[in-house]
């Protein structure tokens, strides 16, 4: 790319040149011209003959007038001419160059105005031509991305002021009850505090979410590295999980090799984790199996968390690790939408990778994490 801007420079430089060697010998055929005229007597005899056949006068007359108006100062009336002719090559001269300032302003123009389309400029200034183009398509990519922060951000106020009303008002809804209700039973009554409770807990772990995934936005957050045993992380967490998949009548298979260790930060992995396995139990078919598989090679280590479901439309896929996305919120399901979103800020961190495919019933999540730190630590 340098090369080829030196060229187009080169190239430039060579027409300008070339330009104004041609206006020089431009104007130094027309001084020629003119002073043959003069030293051949042309211009006279052309004078005499417009004083005689226009002015009347007679051929002595008008010679007479010719001398003693022009051929005494034919020095100051030659440098008179030469002073024109200069100025009318110089005026072309100038004009040809000026249209260069304007093809740029009329580009700039285009770029403050947000004009669709490229910004065009001569073949000369292509090398200017790209930078504004490339200071274009900058500009729209950034006017695209506050936009898209914009709509996230009235997301944010939408999801949090929908998580946060449901539980508060059920929260005192059952607590006016309880306040109005003299005459209410205990086991009402602890039925009541047992749900506001709930709720209170419920609007406590929304408020921790949100703080979470601002944590994660920060450029400061570090990792802490430690070896951890991976083999047995994830069968604590099937072990854990045990009474959350027996209520739909799961089971979970884990496929990973003895005590295969891993380098990471194992309590945020293990968040991960959880989230990956709570996402394929909520979404599996009642009666299916999960499965973890975990593969290494000599540089990663490939997690694989597959459940049977409901396939997840393609148009969806891309968005499942937004923040407050929710695959189906007439479901039922409780949550922010902030743990996918989370997990991926996690595995990113990690130098790792984190995607979803889902086809014919099969949903698969895969992490790619490095066995050991992307540098010393």
């Amino acid at each position: 790319m340098k090369n080829k801007t030196e060229a187009n420079f080169r190239s430039f430089r060579i027409k300008m040149l070339l330009r104004i060697a041609g206006l020089v010998a431009a104007a130094a055929v027309t001084v020629y011209l003119l002073h043959s005229l003069l030293l051949r007597g042309h211009v006279a005899n052309g004078m005499v003959w417009l004083l005689q056949n226009i002015g009347g006068m007679g051929y002595g007359d008008a010679l007479a007038f010719y001398d003693r108006t022009f051929r005494r100062h034919m020095d100051t009336i030659l440098l008179l001419s030469l002073f024109f002719v200069f100025l009318v090559l110089l005026h072309v001269y100038l004009r040809f160059f000026t249209r260069y300032f304007e093809a740029i302003d009329r580009g700039l123009e285009t770029l403050l105005a947000d004009t669709p389309g490229e910004i065009s400029l001569p073949p000369e200034l292509f090398t200017l031509e790209r930078k504004l183009n490339l200071a274009k398509h900058t500009i729209e990519r950034q006017k695209s991305d506050m936009q898209i922060a914009e709509q996230r951000k009235n997301d944010l106020i939408m999801y949090l002021a929908h998580d946060l009303k449901t539980p508060l008002a059920s929260s005192i809804s059952y607590l006016t009850l309880l306040r109005d209700e003299k005459q209410i039973s205990k086991e009402l009554r602890e039925k009541y505090l047992l749900i506001s409770l709930t709720k209170a807990e419920r609007l406590e772990e929304l408020i921790n979410e949100f703080l979470e995934i601002a944590k994660y936005n920060l450029s400061n957050v570090t990792l802490s590295y430690h070896e951890i045993n991976l083999t047995r992380l994830l069968e604590q967490l099937v072990y854990e999980f045990q009474p959350i998949l027996a209520q739909k009548g799961l089971t979970c298979r884990l496929e990973i090799a003895d005590d295969r260790m891993l380098y990471c930060d194992g309590d945020k992995l293990q968040r991960v984790f959880d989230n990956l396995l709570r996402n394929a139990v909520l979404y599996s078919y009642d009666k299916t199996e999960l499965t973890i598989a975990a593969v290494a090679d000599e540089e990663t280590v490939t997690l694989r968390f597959v459940n049977h479901g409901d396939p997840i439309p393609e148009e969806k896929l891309d968005r499942l690790f937004e923040q407050f996305y929710r695959l189906d919120a007439g479901r039922g399901t409780e949550g922010a939408g902030l743990g996918l979103a989370i997990a991926k800020q996690i595995v990113t961190l990690h130098k790792g990778t984190i995607h979803v495919e889902s086809k014919e019933g099969r949903t698969v999540f895969t992490v790619v994490l490095p066995l050991r730190p992307p540098r010393a630590l």
